[in-house]
């Protein structure tokens, strides 16, 4: 009967040890760049970074909690709940550009973002920032402070900083939709694609 039990004990430790690790988790907390507005959801690039992890075979659940509007601000007063609620093991923040736009000091935005940097890294999540620009004419002294602010987080912190996540469409009227704002569909790989290096890397740093 021991002998029996052992076996038992046995094959079934075996089994455990052949299921699949628990998937690991990515939570984007973003604005309308993120959460795709005016487009489907299945067209922004989150969905495509989505597709591409399942085309990599990379076991990882993306959770979008991106909300068009949303500022730094909203960003703190968000983020616990979906800390909670996910457990992620990366977050990326891609918030500032309507601080930005809406003139908002870039001292708030700099502790709004520092905030939710610490609050990830407390709930055991790696981040990556991904930074963005503000049009010209708002001054070159406030479009140097607004970009410094992403440049400061990632340093204090030590995290990842892509610093313009529409550089590669921003520039490009064809890419943008009608209010110069917003990319289009078609921007949405390229997007993506410029965005996956940072990406590509914490994937490789989780193999290792």
């Amino acid at each position: 009967m021991k002998t029996q039990w052992k076996t038992l004990f046995g094959a079934a430790l075996l089994w455990l040890l052949a299921l699949p690790l628990h998937a690991q988790s990515m939570l984007i907390v973003g604005d309308s760049i993120s959460a795709a507005f005016g487009l489907e959801i299945e067209q922004g690039w989150v969905s495509l970074l989505e597709q591409r992890l399942d085309a990599e075979n990379h076991d990882v659940d993306v959770i979008n909690a991106s909300v068009s509007g949303d500022t730094t601000a909203g960003g703190v007063a968000r983020l616990a709940p979906l800390l909670a609620r996910h457990s992620p093991d990366l977050v990326i923040i891609e918030l500032g550009g309507n601080d930005g736009l809406r003139g908002m000091p870039p001292t708030n935005m700099q502790q709004n973002l520092s905030s939710m940097v610490e609050r990830s890294q407390a709930a055991g999540a790696d981040v990556l920032l991904l930074g963005m620009e503000i049009p010209p004419n708002y001054g070159v002294r406030y479009t140097s402070a607004f970009r410094q602010v992403f440049v400061a987080v990632s340093e204090n912190y030590e995290i990842p900083l892509l610093p313009f996540l529409l550089a590669p469409v921003a520039e490009d009227p064809a890419l943008m939709q009608s209010d110069g704002i917003h990319p289009t569909a078609a921007a949405q790989p390229l997007i993506l694609e410029h965005a996956w290096p940072l990406i590509e890397a914490w994937l490789d740093e989780q193999a290792d």
